[in-house]
């Protein structure tokens, strides 16, 4: 029964409003409104619960508010959106330059009649009415006219609140069943100049002639009673308080409170803080100064008003200072003067031999003819001879800093005690060479003419043709090598070289150089002549340092022998060959990667002079060792490996492996060998060693004796 009542008292104040409308004149020119540009969008609620003759009091009331207002493009600029359960934009605010086009775009509404999604039509109008797209304007207040009948199905404040952070003027018109508490969420503050709620759509016109006067209205920071304790700032009939520097508006929107920068903590301080409104100045404790930065605390300097009377240095505490010594001095009972401490005189050294003091601190040193070793505090016999600083030609003894001079097996000793003569054994003994004999010192080995090889006995000369290898040489480059004789290393390798059929498709050869780590001086597909390499061979640069054999080894399987660097594939049966070049004990294991190679069908020679450890090289040599092991005491022999050792691959007599077919008529039952020849010649250097053993006690009795 009351529903029909309401709905007869809604229908009559409908025909009420429309015959007042009807009677009502038309707003002249002189009425419009002339308070400055504004950009209007009308939000309004088309949900189901707003029936048909609501929605066109709606639309009547939208119209009867721009009939008042001076609408342009340079003007006032109106958009219309509406929403239920989505939203759409009616026409937007570039729309339309003129009142007629607008009347008629709004008659042409139609409602969506779904709910009421008043949160995401906000968010809506916030990102896609006002945009310089749609026709916003840079500078222009934007003003929002929300028209709702309900309660929204969404969350509403979180979104306007960031509307009006963007500086958007919202005004909430509710009716009827509208929610006054969702209606104060979504519109500015003061919410009594923003806030509007009817009892029916028939008497929403109320409201029209009220945004009316505020939109074209008084100076209501002028006109009125604002409350503003400090600046009242005025919009399209409304305002707003602010507050002056250093000042932060209260949440009455009116009263302001003093910032205090100190208690916020926004201050860069470094002890203590001074606030003032929105400002702050800086101060420091008790025993500090303030720094130029203004921010800052130093310490006060009492050493620097120099009346301290330290010694050495003179250190400020809070409220005093206190008096310290340089490094190696100790301050006397009088807390002011300093003395130097002699920690020679004090016993308080692990010097060997001689201790050299400075105030605090001490060095070690040596007596005549000793070093110092590398614990700065022991020392060692100088052995001039180890250390290459002698001028003997063959073969130095060493004293403590002092050495003499001797000569080997057939050579002996000159005037200048220094160089030796050499004894040429080719023209005093029956060598048997069938071509030609060549002395070496205290032997002699026999050679072959061009185009020939050294046979087995190492007499004879026959016409096998070394078949294509892969060669790569592991020469040591440690400092116990000493660069002349690694001089007489590149020597030897060029002189295997010269044993080599050596071509891009025949013997391939590269070079690698170890101390404390190693170096791939060329790999195996670099050179492709002998002349080539036996030119990068004379510019490798000698490298010092340590002995790391076994790190070699595992360069060597790991990389020299890869098709990456021009070893040929292992499918294709070329033998591999490495050969070890060494004159002491590796500081690294050798056992695994020695084992590694001779199972990845890596043929190993190995090369030992001087102090090199027998038992390694036999480690590292395949077998047999009598074809794969040579040794020899000094570097002056190797030259006699080097033209004996020959690496003759020959292919069988059925087929050839290589790439150029080898039409020799030599074979060779091995694919790799060296020739025997240097078996004599190392029976030779056996025996000259035992000379040069005699000598070197007839030496050490002498040198005793005159003790």
């Amino acid at each position: 029964m009351k529903m029909r009542q309401l709905r007869g008292l809604c229908a009559f104040a409908l025909l009420t409003l429309a015959a007042l409308a009807t009677a009502r004149p038309k707003a002249g020119p002189e009425q419009k409104c002339k308070s400055g540009p504004v950009d209007l969008v009308f939000l309004i609620d088309s949900s189901r619960s707003v029936r048909p003759h609501e929605f066109e009091t709606m639309r009547k009331f939208m119209i009867d508010i721009l009939d008042t207002l001076d609408i342009g493009l340079n003007a006032t600029r109106v958009g219309v959106v509406q929403y239920s359960s989505q939203v759409r934009t009616e026409f937007s605010l570039r729309a339309h330059a003129k009142l007629d086009s607008m009347v008629k775009g709004i008659n042409e509404i139609i409602p969506l009649a779904q709910g009421t999604m008043t949160g995401l039509a906000i968010k809506y109008v916030m990102n896609e009415a006002f945009t310089a797209e749609a026709g916003d304007r840079p500078k222009v207040p934007n003003v929002v006219v929300i028209v709702t009948d309900g309660r929204p199905q969404d969350r509403v404040t979180e979104v306007a609140a960031e509307a009006r952070e963007k500086g958007i003027e919202i005004y909430a018109v509710g009716v009827a069943r509208a929610d006054m508490t969702s209606l104060r969420a979504m519109a500015s503050p003061p919410f009594e100049d923003h806030v509007f709620l009817v009892e029916s759509f028939d008497l929403i016109h109320q409201f029209g002639l009220q945004f009316q006067d505020k939109l074209c209205g008084m100076d209501l920071c002028l006109e009125s009673d604002h409350g503003c304790e400090h600046i009242c700032e005025s919009s399209p009939g409304s305002y707003h308080c602010l507050c002056l520097p250093g000042y932060t508006l209260n949440d009455d929107g009116k009263t302001c409170a003093a910032i205090d920068l100190c208690t916020e903590g926004k201050h860069d301080c470094e002890q203590i803080c001074v606030s003032s409104p929105g400002s702050f100045t800086c101060d420091c404790n008790k025993g500090y100064k303030l720094n130029d930065d203004k921010k800052t605390c130093s310490m006060i300097d009492y050493c620097s008003f120099g009346n301290h009377s330290c010694n050495h240095e003179c250190v400020s505490v809070l409220n005093g200072y206190h008096c310290t010594c340089n490094e190696g001095y100790r301050l006397l009972d009088d807390g002011k003067t300093c003395h130097a401490i002699d920690l020679c005189a004090e016993g308080k050294h692990d010097c060997e031999q001689i201790c050299v003091s400075a105030p605090g601190v001490f060095t070690c040193d040596c007596n005549k003819g000793f070093t110092l070793n590398e614990d700065k505090k022991t020392c060692a016999p100088i052995d001039l001879c180890v250390e290459g600083k002698h001028d003997c030609e063959q073969i130095c003894i060493s004293g403590p800093g002092v050495f003499t001079c001797d000569c080997n097996k057939g050579f002996k000793l000159n005037k200048d005690k220094k160089t030796c003569t050499n004894m040429d054994l080719c023209n005093t003994v029956e060598h048997g060479c069938e071509h030609q004999c060549v002395s070496t010192p205290g032997s002699y080995y026999c050679i072959c003419p061009e185009g020939q090889l050294l046979q087995e006995d190492g007499k004879s000369c026959g016409t096998c043709k070394s078949a294509n290898i892969d060669l790569v040489l592991l020469i040591d480059g440690s400092k116990s090598v000493r660069p002349q004789n690694f001089e007489l290393v590149k020597k030897f390798v060029n002189q295997v070289v010269d044993s080599l059929d050596v071509s891009a498709h025949g013997t391939r050869v590269g070079l690698v150089q170890y101390s404390s780590r190693v170096r791939t001086e060329f790999s195996l597909n670099m050179y492709h002549t002998a002349d080539e390499i036996k030119a990068a061979v004379m510019k490798v640069d000698y490298m010092e340092k340590g002995t790391m054999t076994g790190l070699a080894l595992k360069h060597m399987v790991e990389n020299s022998f890869s098709e990456a660097e021009g070893a040929r594939p292992a499918s294709r049966n070329i033998p591999r060959i490495g050969l070890v070049f060494t004159d002491g004990r590796s500081q690294d294991d050798i056992t695994e990667y020695a084992k590694k190679a001779k199972e990845a069908g890596i043929t190993m020679y190995a090369v030992g002079v001087g102090k090199a450890v027998e038992d390694e090289l036999r480690e590292i040599a395949s077998e047999p060792l009598e074809k794969h092991f040579y040794y020899t005491t000094d570097f002056t022999a190797i030259s006699t490996i080097a033209e004996n050792l020959k690496l003759n691959v020959c292919p069988a007599a059925e087929e050839s492996q290589g790439e150029i077919e080898v039409k020799d008529p030599c074979a060779c039952e091995s694919l790799v060998e060296f020739q025997q020849a240097t078996m004599s010649s190392l029976e030779q250097l056996t025996q000259k060693l035992s000379g040069m053993t005699a000598r070197l006690e007839q030496l050490e009795n002498q040198l005793l004796s005159r003790k």
